[in-house]
C-alpha cells in the first residue's frame, strides 16, 4: 500500500480550517500533521477533521501559541508529548500506527523561529532555538528513534541547504539560515541518522521552498521562498519514499498560511 504524511504549519488551526478541509477533500493524505495550531486541546477542531474522515486525532496545544496535531485514517497508539527546554511549550507530538503490518512511528516538532537577531547573547529566542536543538539531538540519540520505522515531520525553522533558500549570500545572517542554526540541524538529522525525504525526489541543487513570507506583497513573482518545513524518515524507510508533493497552490488561497503543505507517499 501506499502511505502517504503531509505536514503543514497553518498557523491557528481554527481561523484556518476550511483550509485544512479543502486540502484534505482534493489531495487525502493518510496523515497530516499540523503545527502552529494556536489553541488549547478542548478547543481544537476534531469534529471538523472528523467530518472530513480523519477520525484519529493526537493533539498537543496551548492557548495562543504553538501547538501541534496529528490527524489520521489509521488508528493511532503508543501517542507522546515531550517538553523541550523545560518550557511547558506544545512543541512536540508522536504516534504510532500501524500500515500493512508495520509499525510506523511519527513525530510531529515545531522549532522555535528563533526571533530577529542571530546572537543567542543578544536575544534570547535565539538562544532558546540553539538549545532547543541541541536537546533534541541529544533526546534523539538517547531513545534511538530510527531503530524502528520512524518520520521526523515538522516546522522545523531552518532552510539548511543553500538551495532552500532564494539567495544564499543575502541570508546568511538571517535567522533560519545561519550557520549555526544549520549546524545545529545536521546535528538533529545525524542523530538518527535521518533521511531527508525531500532530497530523495527533489536534488539538492535544485531549489526548493516550502515558505513565502506575508511581508511580500507579490510572494509569487517574487518567489523569495524558504524551505522551513521537512520530512525525514529512518534508514529503513528511505528506499520506500515514492513521490513528494510540495502544494504551492496553498499559499494563493483565501486568508493562507504563509507555508504550504507538504507530502511524501511511502511505499510500504
Amino acid at each position: 500500500m501506499a502511505l502517504k504524511i503531509a505536514t503543514w504549519n497553518i498557523n491557528s488551526v481554527r481561523l484556518r480550517m476550511p483550509l485544512v478541509q479543502r486540502y484534505l477533500a482534493s489531495h487525502g493524505p493518510d496523515v497530516l500533521c499540523l503545527q502552529e495550531t494556536k489553541c488549547r486541546d478542548a478547543e481544537f477542531p476534531a469534529s471538523a477533521l472528523r467530518d472530513s474522515g480523519y477520525e484519529h486525532i493526537a493533539i498537543h496545544g496551548q492557548k495562543g501559541y504553538h501547538g501541534v496535531a496529528i490527524a489520521s485514517r489509521h488508528p493511532l497508539k503508543q501517542i507522546d508529548r515531550h517538553d523541550f527546554c523545560a518550557k511547558g511549550d506544545a512543541r512536540h507530538i508522536a504516534a504510532t500506527l500501524t500500515a500493512e503490518g508495520r509499525d510506523v512511528t511519527i513525530h510531529n516538532f515545531y522549532v522555535p523561529a528563533g526571533g530577529d537577531v542571530a546572537d543567542p547573547e543578544l536575544n534570547a529566542k535565539f538562544a532558546h532555538k540553539l538549545g532547543f536543538l541541541d536537546e533534541m539531538a541529544s533526546w534523539m540519540t538517547d531513545a534511538d528513534l530510527a531503530r524502528h520505522s520512524s518520520v521526523v515531520v515538522g516546522d522545523l525553522n531552518i532552510a539548511p541547504l543553500e538551495t532552500d533558500v532564494w539567495s544564499h549570500k543575502a541570508l546568511l545572517k538571517v535567522v533560519s539560515h545561519t550557520p549555526v542554526e544549520v549546524a545545529g540541524l545536521q546535528r538533529v538529522q545525524s542523530a538518527g541518522p535521518w533521511v531527508d525525504a525531500l532530497r530523495t525526489q527533489i536534488p539538492p541543487e535544485e531549489r526548493l521552498y516550502t515558505w513565502w513570507s506575508y511581508r511580500s506583497p507579490n510572494w509569487l513573482t517574487a518567489d523569495k521562498g524558504r524551505r522551513l518545513d521537512h520530512i525525514w524518515v529512518s534508514k529503513d524507510l528511505g528506499p520506500k519514499v515514492e513521490a513528494l508533493d510540495i502544494h504551492k497552490e496553498a499559499r494563493g488561497w483565501d486568508r493562507p498560511s504563509d507555508h504550504v503543505p507538504v507530502m511524501i507517499t511511502l511505499g510500504i
